[in-house]
């Protein structure tokens, strides 16, 4: 599996691709890949001649500095994952922190058309425009003709396409669907951090979520989001940073809800010092 740390060399590389022709997808990851990564790859390996992966764990989208530190940085396990797939038109992007931001490790300022601003944005400060730097940057080098992000990451997902629209940029966002554990789960290379009491305990944000979306056809937003704040008052293990109804283009709370309006549900919790998010549609 052929892996570049420096852009230039997969710059070289991804010339070459364009000059046949061929088409080019970038599944873009901070690493410690699991089977919901594989999913992303296998989706843009059935629609692309190549694959990109880039493994990086961007320090500009961590308000959390202590999280930026016990992030997961598992390369040879990742790439040892991503040979089940088959070497031949995958390539990796594992950059270091001076190769993509070149000495000066700071973001760029987006307007996202209000989206930076609502759930993610309002309880970790300056992510989005980490995470849009980072992503901006990555098209510029690997010049995609498909980028694929998991639906887990809903807002970010939203903010890319957003970026996407307003810098005209040449590519497709592909969004593709949560990936689970048996438990159901969210598929998160955080999940490692869990002990075994918690690992048995988090399954509960799932069943949750599910009995928040059968609750929401024939109750209002604001009882569902009441009713979901009452399950975490008293468990043990976990913590509740927040729970959202949201309309899906705007992410804005919803007040009242509107015939033909997508709406999803979207939550934030801890379990000890790891933090887990995950969403569900409602309609």
């Amino acid at each position: 599996m052929e892996v570049y740390s420096e852009k230039q060399q997969i710059i070289t590389v991804i010339e070459a691709f364009k000059a046949k022709k061929q088409t080019l997808g970038l599944v873009p990851t901070m690493g410690a890949l699991h089977h919901g990564h594989l999913a992303l790859v296998k989706k843009a390996l059935d629609a692309n001649d190549k694959v990109v992966v880039s493994i990086f764990v961007n320090p500009t989208q961590f308000d959390n500095k202590e999280d930026l530190l016990k992030y997961p940085r598992t390369l040879e396990c990742d790439l040892e994952l991503l040979k089940t797939l088959g070497k031949q038109n995958i390539l990796v992007y594992a950059p270091t922190v001076d190769d993509i931001y070149e000495g000066k490790t700071l973001s760029e300022h987006f307007d996202f058309d209000g989206l930076e601003h609502e759930m993610e944005g309002k309880f970790r400060t300056g992510h989005f425009d980490g995470v849009g730097t980072v992503v901006k940057r990555l098209f510029d080098i690997i010049k995609p003709d498909n980028a694929y992000f998991g639906e887990k990451d809903f807002q970010q997902l939203q903010i890319i396409k957003k970026m996407v629209e307003k810098h005209n940029m040449p590519l497709n966002i592909i969004g593709c669907p949560i990936y689970r554990e048996p438990s159901g789960l969210a598929m998160s290379s955080r999940n490692t951090r869990l002990n075994s009491e918690h690992k048995k305990a988090v399954p509960f944000i799932y069943k949750t979520l599910k009995t928040a979306k059968m609750r929401f056809g024939t109750k209002s937003a604001d009882n569902v989001s009441q009713w979901v704040g009452k399950q975490f008052e008293n468990h043990d293990l976990l913590t509740l940073e927040y729970f959202i109804i949201a309309e899906i283009s705007t992410l804005k709370t919803v007040k009242r809800k509107i015939k033909n309006n997508k709406y999803r549900a979207f939550i934030a919790v801890y379990a000890d010092d790891v933090r887990l998010i995950d969403n569900i549609a409602l309609n």
